[in-house]
């Protein structure tokens, strides 16, 4: 667990100072007061937990994630010292840092290359506020709590706010791989690292697949905190068994793996953690989750995220990490990362078989579209013609846009959803406008690695790794991510897309270089992961239920959405349709819960 919240240059300095800090942290159960360091001075306040700060000639290291910092604090100090904030152009943090210097009155903020942890901070008056969690930036007086209507739309749109914006209207956050430097009452961002996709390997295929493999063991080892005291997520996937299987190298038969079950068909994976469990001989441990254990912990759940989240999985990464707790656990390994740096999403794949429109001569192109909207509507609806109009249509659409095709905002207009009060007040587009930037900003890049790169932001950044960091912090437990170290990154972008990717295998290359450590059935199983069978709950457990509807009836006192919409998301929950209304309950009960848990009233 980290916490780290100050501020530079804000009116609030001195005994005031401390004393906001200590009124703050008083008020978590996660923190006592002797666990917390406090630091200020004229320029600065500091509040951070043992072993996260380092001091020399007055500039101060912080560290938000784990205090050992694969690099040493002097280096990283002394290359400051010598370069300013220019140093992360050619060492990137491996961590999220900040320097605070004194004598210069500048303040640095920097994420890791992919932003494995969130830094929020606020601009105020006169200075900037910054911590490692929203609640500490609004807990600043200068810092005003107003919600963004913009973020709601987009929480609605991505089922969690995505940076650079947050929930807040003041309160913003940086993205992967970004440094923010402030000094003079002015602030600077800028993108530090971006991925060099060379796609050049200097070896066979086959010996890159040893490098990959050794590197993932190295990692695991270096994360690792012995054998007592740490264990790896493991839902039978292709990732979450790979960290299982390091770690298993790492701790040979002594190894712990912790997995989630459902006594529901059909979203039970256990058989295949258990073949990792044998495989391996880990010492595994199970908990099977109920529509009781959601009932009992949505709410708190809900409230203990820093913005609305909507990622269902959420549960089941709680209820692992809280077993892992229980069981002496004070690390955990998770198999995140995997799917976005060797390509293992099954959308990737279909925009290959989109993309293959693109190379068809332009008057070959026209004359099918033309031919096909000439049918006669009978012939139209046929199921082979609606497919063909269908592919077109899609192809037609660039890239990045096309991805968000089926997203529920794109099937319906707003004025449906939204009241119109509300609508003024956002822009429409932004989602696809932050989805944009991200997919364009590498230099050169294939279309895979394109969307690769997005992906970090989008679902890793923005939403994976906040699931995975929250839930575990709120078990108690820290969780590391041995396939997103900076090594396994730089490999990943050596590697050419052709071999991560082809229209019919996923992740041909990461898979080869498995074969042989993984069980066979693990390699060729389809993709699941933690997935929550909350539909079938929802229909067949009444407490769960009327959490559900209970939450939405009170989201309609809220200036967002209009009482007819969430109505008819009800009613069409309750029918035929309940497979394709069940996300969307869950994440409008979630956004309600939010609300309720940071007591925000109507």
């Amino acid at each position: 667990m980290t916490l780290l919240a100050g501020w530079v240059d804000t009116a609030i300095t001195g005994e005031d100072a401390g004393q906001l800090m200590e009124n703050h942290f008083a008020q978590s159960s996660h923190y006592r007061k002797k666990d917390i360091i406090i630091k200020n001075s004229s320029f600065y306040t500091l509040a951070a937990l043992p072993g996260h700060t380092n001091i020399e000639q007055d500039v101060i290291l912080l560290n938000l994630e784990h205090p050992r910092i694969p690099e040493s604090a002097t280096q990283i100090l002394s290359q400051y010292m010598q370069k300013a904030e220019n140093f992360l152009d050619t060492v990137p943090a491996d961590q999220a840092i900040g320097i605070i210097d004194s004598k210069q009155r500048k303040l640095l903020l920097a994420t890791d290359t992919i932003g494995l942890t969130n830094i929020y901070y606020a601009q105020t008056k006169k200075g900037l506020v910054f911590a490692s969690c929203a609640d500490g930036v609004i807990a600043h007086p200068e810092v005003k709590a107003e919600i963004s209507p913009q973020s709601v739309y987009d929480y609605v749109y991505f089922h969690h706010c995505p940076s650079p914006h947050t929930i807040y209207q003041q309160v913003k956050k940086l993205e992967g791989g970004q440094v923010l430097i402030y000094q003079d009452g002015k602030i600077q961002i800028k993108n530090y690292w971006l991925p060099e996709f060379s796609e050049s390997m200097n070896c066979s295929t086959e010996e890159m697949g040893k490098q990959v493999k050794q590197a993932l063991i190295d990692s695991v080892s270096q994360l690792a905190e012995g054998e007592d005291n740490t264990g790896a997520f493991l839902s039978g996937g292709l990732d979450s068994s790979s960290v299982a299987g390091a770690l298993a190298s790492v701790f040979p038969d002594k190894a712990k793996t912790f997995s989630m079950g459902f006594p529901v068909e059909g979203y039970d994976e256990i058989e295949y953690a258990n073949l990792a469990v044998e495989h391996f001989n880990t010492r595994q441990h199970e908990y099977y989750l109920t529509a009781e254990d959601t009932v009992k912990a949505i709410p708190d759940i809900a409230a203990y995220y820093d913005e609305p989240f909507g990622n269902s999985s959420a549960l089941a990464a709680y209820y692992c990490a809280k077993l892992a707790k229980e069981n002496g656990i004070n690390v955990m390994l998770g198999g995140d990362g995997g799917d976005e740096i060797f390509a293992g999403n099954e959308r990737y794949a279909q925009q290959l078989v989109f993309d293959y429109y693109q190379h068809v001569p332009g008057f070959i192109g026209n004359g099918m579209e033309a031919a096909i909207n000439r049918l006669p509507k009978f012939l139209a609806q046929q199921k082979l013609f609606f497919k063909a109009k269908r592919y077109i249509e899609q192809a037609k659409t660039p890239l990045p846009d096309r991805l968000q095709d089926y997203n529920f905002l794109h099937r319906h207009a707003a004025a449906e959803i939204f009241q119109q009060d509300f609508i003024q007040q956002i822009d429409l587009d932004d989602p696809l406008n932050l989805l944009r930037e991200s997919y364009h900003r590498p230099e050169q890049a294939s279309t895979v690695n394109r969307m690769l790169y997005m992906d970090w932001k989008t679902t890793l950044h923005d939403n994976d790794l906040v699931k995975v960091n929250k839930m575990c912090e709120m078990a108690g437990v820290e969780v590391r991510y041995p396939l997103l170290t900076q090594e396994m990154i730089d490999l990943s972008c050596k590697i050419p897309s052709a071999d991560k990717l082809q229209a019919k295998e996923l992740r041909k290359f990461y898979k080869q270089a498995m074969v042989g450590f993984l069980p066979e059935k693990i390699l060729n199983k389809s993709k699941h992961g933690f997935g929550l069978p909350f539909g079938i709950w929802l229909k067949d457990y009444q407490p769960l239920k009327e959490l559900a509807y209970d939450s939405i009836e009170s989201l309609k006192k809220r200036p967002y959405f209009k009482a007819e919409f969430l109505d008819h998301a009800v009613k069409m929950h309750q029918s035929i349709h309940a497979a394709y209304y069940g996300e969307l309950i869950w994440i409008l009960m979630m956004l309600e819960l939010w609300f309720q848990g940071k007591d925000h009233r109507v």
